[in-house]
């Protein structure tokens, strides 16, 4: 049975084979990446905050009020952050892909032999890279997806949605900032402030479960490093709470 040639090949196959040996960056829609970020900055900034509060042993009330500014505050700059942070990637990548479509546009012929000289330097035939970069020139849609991930590193259907980013952000980082101040809800004293520390290495190990499943590293490892930090930001405040306290 003969061997098809690219021309026989659709354009979507052409497309995943102009993807040769190649390896990029996946940017998604940045929303799990935000909402990782947000409940672990969330979860540590917030316990690290109510312990420093409750150290200088102050009413119920006002670790509840330092609790839920820190919460608010928190979040509100998270999301801002991030929203800016992703809008200005895209709004970066979206020039880097009309500077390429317009070069494709002015200079064919010198896109095509990047694209041969691409393939060539991984070891595709001379005439193979030839053809295959031919094919992938001859639709433009194509042409710009290929030249994106080979030269940018990036895919033109995957630049990132800041609002998604930011939404995620703000909820997660609430979400994480929420579980060490919930025992302020109900009570005071050193039984709320063992209780913040416990939900909050619970919910730093849950974070780290996560991340560890999501990253494929040793889940108890990462829980337990997850864990870890967030007591070490704890005992730092809680410190010096409790040195401004005694000061006071």
């Amino acid at each position: 049975m003969p061997t098809p040639s690219f021309e026989d090949l659709p354009l979507e196959a052409i497309s995943r084979a102009a993807h040769y040996n190649h390896h990029h960056r996946s940017l998604g829609t940045g929303a799990a990446r935000a909402a990782v970020f947000g409940a672990s900055d969330g979860l540590v900034s917030n316990v690290a905050l109510i312990m420093g509060v409750a150290a200088a042993d102050p009413a119920p009330g006002m670790v509840r009020l330092a609790g839920i500014a820190g919460l608010v505050a928190g979040a509100v700059s998270m999301a801002a952050g991030e929203y800016t942070s992703m809008k200005a990637q895209a709004e970066l990548f979206e020039r880097e892909l009309r500077v390429e479509s317009q070069a494709q546009r002015d200079n064919p012929g010198l896109e095509t032999l990047e694209l041969v000289k691409i393939y060539e330097s991984r070891g595709m035939p001379a005439a193979s890279a030839q053809e295959l970069a031919e094919a992938v020139m001859s639709d433009p849609k194509v042409a710009l997806e290929v030249h994106a991930r080979e030269e940018l590193g990036i895919d033109p259907s995957e630049l990132g949605s800041p609002v998604a980013a930011a939404a995620w952000s703000f909820g997660s980082f609430a979400l994480g900032a929420i579980l060490p101040l919930i025992p302020w809800f109900i009570g005071g004293g050193d039984g709320a402030l063992m209780a913040s520390i416990v939900f909050g290495l619970l919910g730093a190990a849950g974070i780290g479960v996560l991340v560890g499943h999501f990253s494929g590293r040793s889940i108890p490892f990462v829980a337990a490093r997850q864990a870890l930090i967030a007591t070490v930001a704890a005992l730092v405040t809680y410190g010096i709470g409790t040195l401004v306290g005694t000061g006071i």
